[in-house]
């Protein structure tokens, strides 16, 4: 379901919560000309970082990438885009699109290089910035249970970018550690609820 020149978002954190068997396979199928929405880009050996190092990105939005140095590499000579959000507002650009929403009103990156190309607006006399929503093709998610409705419980630090994706794509594939039958979490544990999900794979 990952086809040449989707977006596509990946869970994680330096590979915390990136749900690694899914990436693997878009390894192994070699799908090319990718855009990728992460927090960052790994390592060159883990997570989304073995996509970056197989060239299958045309464009990276992600907060950072000093973890990863064949990213800046393949910036710097021209053979990967890449944009730099700020932690934050990549969050809430996420977020906007998951809920419906226009985007968000942020005074980060106001006078700065942030701004450039953007909307600025005052309101009470104070600058922001509109970013805009950031909507995928397909959202690769990582859970450590589900159940067999695709509720989602994220455990700890794992938790991250993921619940966030998994409301701001059209095809949300969810690797679980463990996948439980409908009724087993107790739904004040879910974290995401099955509406958001379209398929399970056992991580």
């Amino acid at each position: 379901m990952v086809k040449e020149g989707m977006t596509v978002m990946v869970g994680g954190f330096l590979a915390c919560g990136t749900p690694q068997k899914l990436v693997d396979q878009v390894l192994e199928q070699g799908t090319k000309n990718l855009t990728l929405v992460c927090n960052d880009t790994a390592f060159p050996d883990q997570g989304v970082g073995k996509l970056i190092v197989n060239k299958q990105f045309k464009k990276a939005i992600v907060s950072h990438i000093g973890t990863n140095p064949e990213t800046g590499r393949q910036m710097n000579a021209g053979e990967l885009e890449v944009d730099l959000v700020p932690q934050g507002t990549l969050a809430e650009r996420i977020r906007s699109a998951g809920f419906g929403l226009g985007g968000i009103l942020t005074p980060t990156g106001v006078g700065t290089p942030v701004e450039e190309g953007k909307q600025k607006l005052t309101v009470k006399g104070k600058d922001y910035l509109l970013e805009l929503p950031i909507q995928a093709d397909v959202a690769l998610i990582k859970a450590y249970k589900a159940d067999k409705s695709g509720n989602l419980v994220f455990r700890k630090a794992a938790r991250n970018f993921n619940p966030l994706m998994a409301t701001a794509a059209q095809i949300v594939i969810v690797e679980a550690q463990q996948i439980v039958e409908t009724g087993e979490i107790d739904p004040d544990e879910v974290m995401t609820p099955g509406i958001f999900v379209n398929y399970l794979v056992q991580g």
